[in-house]
């Protein structure tokens, strides 16, 4: 049987990982699903180490498996901020309405506004890591929130070619074109070929 422990508790993301990848895996779980209270630290400098890092260390303790991400957003006027710390951007206890609040005085003067959401994606086993995709979807941060869905920095990511915030466009359009989403087909494609 083969096995997938993907390393989170989000549900959205196994979801949205399980209708991708499920034809390739009897079971995927989420960790909780799976019994395991592992805490692993991103303290990586890049959204690829602490990807690797979260997969190869669960994958030391599990059999099967692991897939990881880490994702976040860049601001070119910004120095790529906030990057990997995008879920922890305002500090203490930051939650998406702080960041978002955070990210827009931080805008406020500037005129280049282009920005890019990045998804990586290590699988592991054994330890090792496997495979390695990282993706990214193209737009740029408004002056105000727009839309209700999504999460995050959706309703500030501007996608040019449908007009509409990440907020506003309809969930099954933006599972097709985000950054984790294309990530996704990128990691399909790749096991695949394995």
């Amino acid at each position: 049987m083969k096995r997938l422990i993907i390393a989170t508790n989000n549900q959205g993301k196994v979801r949205e990982i399980k209708a991708i990848l499920g034809d390739f895996y009897d079971e995927i779980q989420s960790l909780k699903d799976a019994g395991i209270h592992a805490e692993v630290e991103e303290d990586g400098d890049s959204f690829h180490a602490n990807a690797r890092k979260k997969a190869v260390e669960i994958s030391k303790i599990v059999e099967g498996d692991v897939l990881a991400d880490d994702s976040g957003l860049c601001v070119e006027a910004l120095d790529m901020a906030p990057g990997i710390y995008s879920a922890r951007f305002s500090g203490e206890g930051a939650n998406d309405k702080k960041n978002n609040e955070k990210l827009l005085a931080m805008v406020k003067d500037k005129e280049n506004r282009r920005a890019w959401f990045v998804c990586a994606l290590v699988l592991a086993n054994s330890g090792e890591e496997k495979i390695y995709v990282e993706e990214r979807a193209e737009g740029e941060i408004i002056d105000e929130p727009r839309g209700e869905n999504g999460f995050g920095y959706d309703p500030l990511f501007f996608v040019k070619e449908y007009g509409k915030t990440f907020a506003e466009i309809a969930p099954e359009i933006k599972n097709k074109i985000s950054h984790r989403a294309k990530a996704l087909a990128s990691l399909q494609k790749r096991i695949q070929e394995n």
